[in-house]
């Protein structure tokens, strides 16, 4: 465990996320996920104002330190920590869009983009500690996000976004939203089109979800359940961040 100071703050690579009931931070260096609950939840909260963790109670502040979500400080500081978009609590009653869905056709001459952009990211997922695939995988995006010159109209991310869904059909690896979203930012990338590659977070239940949006911040080809989630990190255009 690493060394006390009584004072912590959490790594550049996690986010904390606040849904009220629940809290969630987010590694984006190995993809991990940890929720903590009510009573644990108000310890982070007022940790988070100092960087004091003298609330988090000794065995909580030694479980963070331990899984890498909190880190020693020299001194004191408050942490950031994320309002997220709330919904009454629907006790299972709420219909989430799930299951495979067929991608409509598109030009037989995308699809070898969509296969190739979707092959650089399973490299990058495979290359390396399996452990650490989704930190490789943001750092990806950020290198193709970083060579971007013109941002890419609604209709040229809609046709990227159905041509890697296409090929990704065929795919023998997994294919999921974020091999997607991230293959559609190096397919535009390579035209030096630039796109907003966004991560977020929902709650009832807390899932979340990889996408892309144009530069009105509209996200492209996707159903309007992707507006519950609030975005967590975001990379590309004006709303690029490091992770």
């Amino acid at each position: 465990m690493p060394e006390l100071t009584g004072f912590a703050v959490p790594p550049a690579h996690v986010r904390a996320v606040d849904f009220g009931h629940v809290l969630v931070l987010i590694d984006y260096r190995t993809g991990r996920v940890r929720g903590l609950l009510p009573a644990a939840a108000e310890r982070f909260r007022i940790a988070a104002r100092t960087g004091h963790i003298g609330p988090l109670h000794g065995r909580l502040a030694d479980q963070l330190l331990t899984a890498g979500l909190l880190t020693p400080a020299p001194a004191d500081g408050p942490w950031p920590v994320i309002p997220a978009l709330t919904a009454a609590a629907s006790w299972g009653s709420t219909e989430h869009p799930a299951g495979i869905v067929r991608p409509g056709p598109v030009p037989i001459s995308a699809l070898p983009g969509g296969a190739g952009a979707l092959a650089v990211v399973a490299a990058v997922k495979a290359v390396g500690d399996r452990g650490t695939a989704m930190n490789r995988v943001v750092r990806a995006v950020e290198r193709a996000a970083s060579t971007c010159r013109h941002p890419a109209t609604p209709r040229q991310t809609e046709a990227a976004v159905r041509a890697v869904r296409a090929a990704g059909w065929h795919s023998p690896v997994r294919t999921a939203c974020l091999e997607e979203s991230a293959a559609v930012v190096l397919l535009l990338a390579a035209r030096r089109l630039a796109v907003t590659w966004c991560h977020g977070i929902a709650a009832d239940p807390v899932r979340l979800h990889a996408w892309v949006q144009t530069e009105d911040g509209a996200p492209v080809a996707e159903p309007e359940s992707t507006l519950v989630y609030t975005p967590v990190l975001t990379i590309g255009g004006r709303h690029h961040r490091q992770s």
